[in-house]
């Protein structure tokens, strides 16, 4: 039995919370942060609206080597380029997924920084990485929002903003 249906059904869940996230990010707090340490708004809502896209690189590469390709995310100034940048980057993933097959799902992935090596994974081990990230820094804007006092939505029924 292929897991690409659970794993396609599953994307689609968590995008639909994505939106209701990113719709909510206030535009004149783009360049707040909590703490020095953390990122802007605007980069952790950038980095969120992107990882969807991941899924595309993890089917159809062997590796992300950050020496060679250096983090480069593109400036977003509006919640209209956030989201725009959110669904180019899901349909980038999901119709690669979409057209998948089991053989596809073969192999290994590897993150590195040049020779050092992070990360040797399944193709499918590093889908679900992906899917995690995805809650993971998804939940990170919520807490950015919730300190900015904007109402949380919910993500797997109400939150408190909801009740």
């Amino acid at each position: 039995m292929s897991i690409i249906p659970a794993l396609l059904k599953e994307m689609e869940q968590e995008a639909k919370t994505t939106r209701k996230m990113l719709e909510r990010v206030p535009v004149d707090k783009y360049d707040w942060q909590p703490h020095p340490k953390s990122m802007t708004l605007r980069a952790l809502a950038t980095h969120v609206a992107e990882i969807p896209s991941w899924v595309k690189l993890v089917l159809t590469t062997d590796e992300l080597d950050f020496a060679k390709t250096p983090y480069n995310p593109p400036m977003i100034n509006t919640n209209e380029e956030m989201i725009g940048y959110f669904e180019e980057s899901y349909e980038a993933g999901y119709s690669v997924l979409s057209g998948a097959t089991d053989k596809s799902l073969e192999g290994n992935w590897t993150i590195r920084g040049g020779d050092d090596i992070y990360s040797v994974l399944s193709r499918p081990e590093m889908l679900r990485v992906c899917y995690c990230q995805i809650v993971h820094h998804r939940a990170q804007l919520g807490v950015y929002l919730r300190l900015l006092d904007i109402p949380i939505p919910g993500s797997y029924g109400p939150s408190a903003d909801e009740q």
